[in-house]
């Protein structure tokens, strides 16, 4: 899910004002014969209402939960997320949303996607995707909510479940030299009435690694349900990244409701499944 900047948001926003306030002047030209019209040229005229190129920026892409299509273990939640960024003078930038997902007896999955807004702000979340993904039949609709129209990608469920095995808990070097991994065990602990097991990954990266000129370390803490084997509690926290924390709230262990699973009434499906890869 792409997240920007709080700054940048407002910058963009007053772009589009002062592009829609402007009116450009359509250049004179001579109307030829349609026999004669040459080839048209690029216009070099601004267009209005367009938010100009600028050189530089970031696109960021939020990484969420995994939720393997296990079958078997029906549930459905609510995902509250929330990512938080620290500039070099020590200030925190907070964005943040909550979604429903869910997956039903089959192990299809359902989930949500709105966007990430400021704490405390006033811009309100929106639902912008809707995906339904089925690892039998290797298929996974991405339903657009602003644009009303469904793609019908392939879908490639081996990472998905492979996520669903318990994680490695041993600690040592990383490949090439690149640093250490050290993995403890934080113990058990009820989430959302369900128990977990909680643990922590600490990898501290060499000079060198990701070009950074100092060691460099991060930390992961998973508060995992070994029954429905995903995560019920998640913390990430990486000096390039900031800190992002997943957790999971109003969860029913029971049959999610089926309509989840039919698409939206009235959208269209593109199939991109010849044009597009697998979606990992």
């Amino acid at each position: 899910m792409l997240a920007r900047k709080f700054w940048l948001i407002a910058v963009l926003c007053a772009a589009v004002s002062m592009a829609g306030a402007q009116q450009w002047p359509t250049p004179n030209r001579p109307v030829l014969p349609a026999q004669q019209a040459p080839t048209p040229e690029p216009s070099t005229a601004p267009t209005r209402g367009v938010i100009p190129a600028q050189d530089g920026g970031v696109r960021e892409v939020l990484e969420s939960i995994v939720v393997p299509p296990i079958p078997h273990e029906p549930f459905t939640a609510t995902l509250i997320t929330e990512w938080v960024r620290y500039t070099p003078d020590g200030a925190s930038i907070t964005l943040l949303n909550q979604r429903r997902i869910a997956r039903d007896a089959q192990g299809r999955l359902y989930e949500e996607r709105w966007a990430l807004v400021p704490k405390n702000g006033d811009i309100a979340s929106r639902l912008q995707w809707i995906q339904i993904a089925d690892a039998h039949t290797r298929t996974l609709y991405n339903c657009n909510m602003i644009a009303r129209v469904c793609d019908l990608l392939r879908y490639d469920p081996a990472r998905d479940l492979a996520a669903a095995g318990a994680p490695p808990s041993s600690s040592g070097p990383l490949p090439g030299d690149r640093g250490f991994s050290q993995t403890e065990s934080l113990g058990n602990r009820v989430i959302a009435g369900v128990d977990t097991i909680g643990t922590r990954v600490t990898t501290t990266l060499n000079p060198g690694a990701v070009g950074n000129d100092r060691p460099v370390v991060k930390t992961s803490e998973t508060w995992r349900s070994e029954q429905l084997a995903i995560n019920l509690l998640s913390i990430r926290t990486d000096p390039l990244f900031g800190t992002q924390t997943f957790t999971i709230s109003d969860l029913d262990a029971g049959p999610p409701d089926p309509q989840l699973f039919e698409l939206p009434v009235n959208f269209p499906v593109r199939d991109q499944r010849a044009a597009r890869p697998p979606s990992p």
